[in-house]
């Protein structure tokens, strides 16, 4: 493995990276340990180093501390280098002990939540108030982001809500059966101010039935196409 990562054995880096992918099952996560994986190799390549080993793996650790990254962002990058020495152990391509001292390497602390990562109830209600509700696409944008806001779900979750989702559970609206990460099924409550959103969205496009939210093209015509998580990110950005 301390000949492994090095340029003239990209390949088969690219090969221990995938074991590592493959190996969890949530989009999302594997997104994250993708980049992870990629900013390692990057600093990695920048200095001689002594192999992979937990001095290399500390030291990882110091350079992400050095940008000041948030313990959040810390953390999800130390389990995809933990799940890397697991995987290269696993393969025969790390000697076991070596991989357990660098499961050892400690992580950032989680200090609590930080309170920049909220928004204020003003804050939020601005953010509601920014799409142009006068347009089919800004009721769509709104009904989004009071699904975002108020029921607490991810864009994937999002981008995957069906009306069959939407249903009355004693006497209140709830999203059921909804499937998240790592294929968990779970049901969030729903808001009445966010049905409310929703109901003037679907009632101006016509919808009531499949994909809750549809992509909105020129002239404000609504297509039966779903939206993509990308595309719920790239739509809720400019209000954000």
């Amino acid at each position: 493995m301390n000949e492994l990562i090095s340029l003239e054995k990209i390949a088969q880096w690219q090969k221990l990276k995938t074991l590592v992918l493959d190996s969890v099952s949530s989009p999302i996560t594997k997104r994250v340990y993708n980049m992870a994986l990629d900013e390692f190799m990057g600093w990695f390549q920048q200095a001689p180093r002594p192999g992979f080993t937990k001095a290399t793996v500390s030291a990882w650790r110091v350079s992400l501390e050095d940008r000041r990254l948030g313990s959040s962002s810390i953390i999800i990058r130390m389990s995809a280098i933990r799940k890397l020495a697991a995987e290269a152990a696993d393969n025969g391509l790390l000697a076991p002990e070596l991989a357990a001292g660098i499961s050892r390497v400690k992580s950032a602390k989680t200090q609590g939540i930080r309170v920049g990562n909220w928004l204020s109830l003003r804050q939020a209600q601005a953010l509601l108030s920014a799409p142009d509700i006068t347009t089919i696409r800004g009721l769509r944008d709104r009904a989004i982001l009071a699904v975002l806001l108020g029921c607490g779900l991810r864009r994937s979750e999002v981008a995957a809500l069906t009306f069959s989702h939407l249903q009355q559970r004693d006497g209140r609206w709830c999203i059921v059966d909804l499937v998240g990460k790592h294929g968990r099924v779970r049901t969030a409550p729903m808001p009445t101010w966010v049905k409310v959103a929703i109901d003037a969205w679907t009632s101006a496009a016509a919808v009531a039935d499949g994909y809750v939210f549809r992509s909105v093209k020129r002239a404000d015509r609504v297509t039966g196409e779903g939206l993509g998580e990308k595309v719920v990110w790239q739509l809720i950005k400019p209000y954000a």
